[in-house]
């Protein structure tokens, strides 16, 4: 097994999985920036690598649990014509669940009052593990695409691991960065929500058996970040210009 790794073939499929994985764990990136972004400042880059390295772990266990992911393929009832699977189940609560914790998040933002963000910013253990568990449950619903487009991919299940290792020590190496221009941007913040809420309507979409492309979300969310960055640039100028006039 260890030998096969050393090929062109292997080193190519290697390369292509992990740069997939990178891509597929983009929504993950942003939804850990977001909840380590409402613990204390002290707390965040903990909550970052907690986050990231129970991510890692999350698919990893997945990926060693081969049979079990296949057979979530494997249909259960059916309703209104549509065979629904276990894969399909979890897509639809992780949907919902996105759908629910993004638009509160939203709300809290504006509200900026809520008992759970007062908890959190004071730094108690109960709120870290809070957003850990919050991550945890997510992470498997971001994950389980991957996972399975990862069987589809290799059949080498060493190159598999490696292949979230390298993404994750990735997103490790970049989360901070975007933690740190999503908290100094607030309306990058809203506009990343606002994805993740897209993000939730696709996974229910997919769950009921409806496939849409993720390149169309991904794309749509490129134009509207790239907008919002002509925004920032634009807001910036406008500030330093009326700086020198006084």
């Amino acid at each position: 097994m260890f030998e096969s790794l050393f090929t062109i073939e292997a080193l190519i499929a290697l390369a292509t999985l992990s740069a997939l994985e990178i891509v597929l764990g983009i929504d993950n990136i942003i939804f850990i920036a977001i909840l380590v972004g409402r613990l204390p400042a002290h707390q965040r880059d903990k909550g970052r690598i907690f986050g990231l390295g129970l991510a890692m772990i999350t698919r990893i266990m997945l990926l060693l649990s081969l049979f079990w992911i296949m057979k979530l393929t494997t249909p259960l009832f059916t309703i209104f014509s549509q065979d629904i699977s276990g894969r399909d189940l979890i897509l639809l609560l992780g949907g919902l669940f996105l759908l629910a914790k993004s638009t509160t998040e939203i709300h809290n933002d504006i509200e900026n009052d809520g008992e759970e963000e007062k908890e959190l910013k004071s730094g108690s253990k109960k709120g870290f593990f809070s957003i850990l568990i919050q991550i945890a449950i997510l992470d498997i619903v971001f994950s389980l695409d991957s996972v399975i487009t990862a069987v589809g991919m290799v059949d080498n299940i060493i190159i598999m691991i490696l292949a979230v290792m390298i993404a994750v020590g990735v997103m490790m190496f970049a989360s901070k960065s975007i933690s740190n221009f999503i908290e100094a941007n607030p309306t990058i913040k809203i506009l990343a929500l606002s994805f993740l809420i897209l993000v939730g309507v696709t996974l229910i979409a997919e769950g009921l058996g409806f496939h849409i492309s993720k390149a169309y979300v991904y794309f749509a969310m490129a134009f509207s970040l790239a907008v919002e960055s002509v925004n920032i640039y634009t807001r910036k100028k406008r500030a330093k210009r009326v700086r020198k006039e006084v």
